[in-house]
This record gives structure tokens, sequence and C-alpha cells, in this order.
């Protein structure tokens, strides 16, 4: 397999800098190698840019809201300024909230506490579980995996028609694949929910590190995303959008913070008067360091000029696409087609392997980190490999034994701190592993395939 080596146009932007770009990793075969870290669609690492606001933050360190000191007022001075720059990133109109929370999973765990009473959910198959899963107390109905983004509106439209039309509906639906990176057709399905009184909430996890997100030109109801994601330090995210559900709702969390007046009631009880604000929604000590990083990642995405960023990992995906072209055993899963637009993630599976082995071989025996399983979106992924639904599988290694066909896939994973190298890496390794075979044997260990440390499987 030829790999280009060829360095990028030089009007497209170079990768941003990042922590651990220069972290070295053992080799089973032997030595150390600078870590390849292709999954970006988990948990992308943090920008050194984020970082070094952080730790210049770190010093004044306070608590925020009603503290009198000087430090108190600057952090929550900090932590409302990281709102108002979350709201400009995500083209918040102006009568939106931004809620801050602890990652994706937990902002639609908030909205679907927030629904009202009767709300219908309306929700793809092919989501992830952060937004297929919460809307356990609403009358959910679950739509097909589409084949065309014409069919995902088709499907949605007909789905609205059929609904009572005078209840509330709620639309959840992805931006971005974290299974096959293809993009949603988000405008045309807040169209034709709102064409039918429904809102739509955006899950843009995968979409906001790789693309422009306007919560305006898109018309969406709400957007949710991680901060592990958008190259910002774990345990922060944000639920953004309008107002009125979530100020009707009791808080998500209560405790101090959310409440605006407590006092007893000459009965022994305790009346409460909650907050309109987004503070409703935010009880206890805040995250302010995760939300300040989140702020601080936005404003870097935003001055490195986020069309050059798009441009650059489009000429990526590009060139890993032609790649596992030239590999006649590798599959690579798409919902929408090979011309569909896609972000930096891109799954697939080996013909004669078995997933979790081929991982682990790229990890052990080159430094590459990918990710095996079926990235929770057990549906999604099932029906991509033509698999019966009922499929036994988890996230993560699978039973099958290194070797053994899997019902899991291998994602590959990049965005903007990717270096030109660690994808002609994963490439050669790619081809190297399908041509030769791994050079060290493997077994199943507490779930994981992982390098048996006897013999080596071929002449290294």
């Amino acid at each position: 397999m030829s790999v280009s080596t060829a360095a990028l146009d030089p009007s497209v932007c170079a990768p941003l800098p990042v922590l651990g770009h220069d972290v070295t990793v053992p080799l089973v075969t032997g030595g150390e190698v600078t870590y390849a870290a292709l999954d970006y669609a988990a948990s992308a690492p943090a920008l050194q840019r984020v970082w070094d606001d952080v730790a210049a933050y770190a010093p004044y360190y306070g608590s925020v809201h009603r503290g009198a000191g000087y430090l108190s007022q600057l952090s929550t001075d900090l932590f409302e300024n990281s709102r108002r720059t979350v709201a400009e990133f995500l083209g918040c109109r102006a009568d939106d909230q931004v809620v801050f929370t602890r990652s994706t999973t937990d902002s639609l765990n908030l909205l679907a506490a927030a629904i009202p009473a009767g709300c219908q959910v309306f929700v793809y198959e092919t989501e992830h579980h952060a937004s297929l899963l919460p809307w356990r107390d609403a009358r959910v109905t679950y739509l097909n995996a589409p084949r065309t983004p014409g069919q995902a509106v088709e499907a949605l439209e007909r789905a609205l028609a059929d609904r009572d039309p005078h209840g509330p509906a709620l639309v959840c639906v992805t931006g971005a694949s974290n299974v096959t990176g293809e993009l949603w057709p988000v405008k045309e399905l807040a169209a034709a929910a709102h064409a039918h009184g429904a809102r739509i909430v955006l899950d843009a996890a995968q979409l906001a590190p790789h693309h422009p997100v306007d919560i305006a030109e898109l018309d969406v109801d709400w957007v949710a995303f991680s901060g592990h994601k958008l190259y910002a330090p774990f345990g922060s995210g944000v639920l953004a959008g309008r107002a009125d559900w979530l100020q009707a709702a009791e808080p998500y969390l209560v405790g101090g913070g959310a409440s605006r007046k407590v006092a007893r009631r000459a009965d022994g009880g305790v009346d409460v008067d909650w907050h309109t604000t987004a503070a409703r929604h935010e009880a206890g000590s805040p995250n302010v360091i995760g939300v300040y990083s989140i702020a601080s990642a936005c404003k870097a995405l935003t001055e490195a000029g986020f069309d050059s960023l798009v441009a650059r990992e489009q000429e990526l995906v590009r060139r890993v696409r032609e790649g596992l072209a030239e590999v006649p055993e590798v599959q690579v899963l798409s919902l929408f087609g090979d011309d569909a637009p896609r972000v930096g993630v891109i799954s697939f599976v080996v013909r004669g392997w078995n997933s979790s082995h081929f991982a682990a071989a790229l990890s052990a025996e080159y430094g590459i980190g990918v990710r095996d399983g079926l990235f929770c979106a057990h549906p999604l992924v099932r029906t991509l490999l033509g698999s019966d639904p009922q499929d036994p599988g988890e996230c993560g290694a699978p039973e099958a034994e290194p070797g053994e066909r899997s019902l899991n896939a291998i994602r590959v994973s990049f965005g903007a701190g990717t270096p030109d190298e660690h994808i002609e890496r994963f490439l050669r390794a790619v081809s190297e592993l399908v041509r030769e075979g791994a050079q060290w044997k493997y077994r199943t260990e507490d779930g994981r395939c992982v390098p048996d440390r006897g013999e080596a499987a071929r002449t290294v």
C-alpha cells in the first residue's frame, strides 16, 4: 500500500498543540515510540492553550457566587464570562440559556428530566446511548436506521405526522455519528420537527469539536456537548438552548445555588423559591476549572480559524479513507455511503480478524491508540455489520478469542491536534498487520485482548 508523505497544502493550518504529543510508550516487540492518539471520538487530548489558561488561573482559585473575597469575585466573573463565551461559540439566541453539566450524557439526562408530562420523544436507533436512553419517563418512538439523509427526514416527517398534534414532542438527533463520522441533515430535521409542532435537541458531542455549530442558523432548540471531546479536560459539559422547559421543570439537582430563598413554614415544612436562570439546574459548587477549560477551547478553535481546521481534517479523512480502500480485507462502515460528508471518525472491520485483536496489535506493536467495540451505539453498529439486533456484544472486547470473528468494530478518530505522521503510521500498520499478521501472540484477559508475554507469533 502506498502512503502519501507529502505535506499538507501550506494554506491549511498546522495541527494545534496538544498535551501528550511527545509521550512515548513501550512496544511489546521492544523499544519505545511516540504515542499516536487516534481515539479522539472517545476523548480528545487537551489543547496546550487550554492547559496553560487553566494553570494561569489556578493560583486564583476561589469559590463562586456570593463570595465577598477578591478571589471569589474573580472566579465568579471567570465562570459567568465562560458562559458568555460558550454562548457566542454556539451562536445562541438572545433568550437562550447555557447550563453547565458534567457531559453530553448529563446534559441530555437533564433535558429528559425537564420535558413536559406526556411528551413524545422521537429518536433514531442510530444514536449514541447518551441520546438513545435518557427518555425513560416519556413515550419514545424509535426510528429505524435511514440509509440516506433524505430517508432520515422522510422517516421523521412520517412519524411526526402520525403523532398527537396537541401534545408536546421532542426529536433527538446526532450532528455527526460517533461510529461513521457522517454528518446528519440537522437543519432539515429541525425544519421538519418545527413544521409538526415538535422541538429538537442536537447531540453535538462529535460535531462541535470538528465543525462549527450555530444554534440559530441550524434552528435547533437545544445543543448538548462534552468538554472532553472539545480538547478540554474531563468532567464538564453544556446544554444550551431554549429556557422555557428548563425554567418550568423542577431543578435537576436540588441544593445550594439552585435556590433563591428557603424558608420554614408554620407547619414545619420548607418553602423554596428556585432560580429561573441557568443556576436552577446547577446546584452545588460548580466545576469552575472545567467550565473555564471549555471556554478556553472555544476561544482557541475560533482564533485558530475553524474553516482552516475543518479543511485540514478533511484532508486527513481523505487520506485515511483512500489508504484503507487499498486494503481489500478492510470494510469501512457507512450508513449514508462513500460520498456522505463526515468528520474525522471512521470505523471498520478487517476480514479474518477479531476487532479487539487488531486494535490490541495496533497498540502493542505500533504505539497507536484506537478503539474497538460497539462504541456505545449497539443498534447502529449491529445494523452496519449486518448482524441480528439481538446478537451479543458489549462496549469493549468481545468474548471471541484473537483471530475469531467478532461483532465489534475498530474506530480510528482524529482532529485538530493530529499530526500527519500519526495517520501515516496507522495506515502502514493496517497494511502490515493484514499482509503479515501480528508479530506477537495475544489472549483475552479480564475482557480485554492483551499481548501474551510468551513467544512472538512470528520472527520480528
